[in-house]
Parts: structure tokens; sequence; C-alpha cells
């Protein structure tokens, strides 16, 4: 199920999140410059890219690949894909645990993602990277802040449009519960198939869940709905008076 937006509204500006959009954004628009000026997509690639044999061999050596990997994005759609799922569900998750805890949480759900994808294949020569385990992490945090919160997503089937319309509303734990299961499946069969590191993404979505409790000490959970309803039409009317 592919999601296009969330109905949760946030009580401070997104600015971690937003920014983090901005540098994978500026990260892709460097690769394409660095195609145009006729360096090889494939030597930036493992230039940059987490190479699992290469990490596992010399975990000094590749440190630096484990974060410039998680900016990098292999086509247009990749990126696309990615950050249309940050900025659906990651506004929230900092929302209810900050800015400073939730830049942390981002980075630490990406060094769980390639530390599930080294552990998993460590004699892989195929570079991995891309947004998807730190975002997976951020994906098992709003699935447990906000189970309830509704998320409206494409009809995937196309028959089903003539009586259910185009787009249809699931609850949280649901379209995220149905990414973790696919993802699941995937990396019991096949940990890179098609250049998609599916083992990166359930080491990503297990750390966020295993950290959220940790990030969230001291912070107040933010899932009665109705009041954020209320918050949310309060200030509704306060701009429309502007």
């Amino acid at each position: 199920m592919l999601p296009l937006r969330d109905h949760l509204p946030t009580r401070r500006a997104p600015i971690v999140n937003s920014a983090l959009i901005g540098a994978n954004v500026l990260a892709f628009l460097f690769e394409r410059m660095q195609f145009a000026a006729g360096v090889s997509p494939v030597a930036l690639t493992y230039h940059f890219g987490l190479v699992p044999a290469r990490v596992f061999v010399d975990p000094i050596g590749g440190v630096e690949t484990v974060l410039t990997s998680m900016f990098m994005h292999g086509s247009l759609l990749h990126i696309g894909g990615n950050m249309l799922f940050l900025y659906i569900f990651g506004d929230n998750v900092e929302d209810a645990m900050g800015h400073l805890r939730y830049l942390a949480f981002y980075l630490a759900g990406g060094i769980c993602a390639a530390a599930a994808q080294v552990l998993v294949d460590p004699t892989s020569t195929l570079p991995m990277v891309g947004a998807s385990g730190a975002i997976s992490a951020v994906l098992a945090a709003y699935a447990v802040l906000y189970p309830r919160s509704p998320i409206m997503v494409v009809n995937p089937v196309p028959i089903l449009w003539l009586f259910f319309g185009l787009f249809l509303y699931f609850p949280a734990w649901l379209v995220i519960g149905e990414y973790f299961l696919v993802n699941l499946l995937d990396a019991m069969t096949n940990t890179q198939q098609g250049g998609i590191a599916f083992a990166a993404h359930i080491g990503g979505f297990v750390g966020g869940a295993l950290l959220l409790r940790v990030l969230m000490t001291g912070r107040p959970r933010t899932d009665n709905y109705d009041r954020w309803r209320q918050w949310a039409e309060r200030r509704q009317r306060r701009d429309d008076s502007w």
C-alpha cells in the first residue's frame, strides 16, 4: 500500500525532518552533478555506498560509508519514495521526541540497518545506498506512537476503484505492519534482491522499535487523537482569523 498522507498535526515545525529531506535531495543533486562531470555511477556508488564485505573486513576504514550511504539514492523513483515516507511519518515522530532526540534516533536507525545488512551477508560486494533503513526506524516509531492514526493510501486493486474510489484510509498499524511483513518475507528469502536491502529495512525497523522507549524517556505520549483534533481545529481557526 502506497501512503500519501496522514492527518495528525504537529505542535512544532519539523525542522530536523525537513533538514533531513533537504540533505537527501542535495546529496542526490550532487550525484547527478558528478555523473554529468563524467564520474562513473558505479565508482561513485562504491565510494559512498556501504559495501558489507569492506565494512566487515575493515570496520574502521569503512565506517564513514555507514553515514554517507544513508544519503545516497540510485534513482529519482528511489529518493522520491523514500522522501514521501519520511515526509508523511517523520514530522510526527520528531514532534513526539523533540528535535535533537529525533536526529539521534534517525541516525541510530540507519546504523542499525547497516549493521543488519553487514551481519546477514558479510561477504557481499554489492553497495547499499538509500535512507530506507533509517526511515524504517521512523515507521516503527510512528506505528507505536500513533497506531490508530488514519493513513490515506492508494487503492491497490484497480477494479475496486469503481466501488471504493482511488483512495482508502487504514490505521497506521495496518499500513506499517504490511510494510514490515513484506520486507520480512523478502529478507528471509533474498538479502538484496534487485538492489533492495531488505535485511537493512528489518534491522532499521527493529532497531527503531527498541530505541523508541529509550529516546521517549521523560517525554509524554501524544496518541490522544481527540485532543489532537481539537488542537488542530483551534490552530486552523487562529490561522483563518489572520
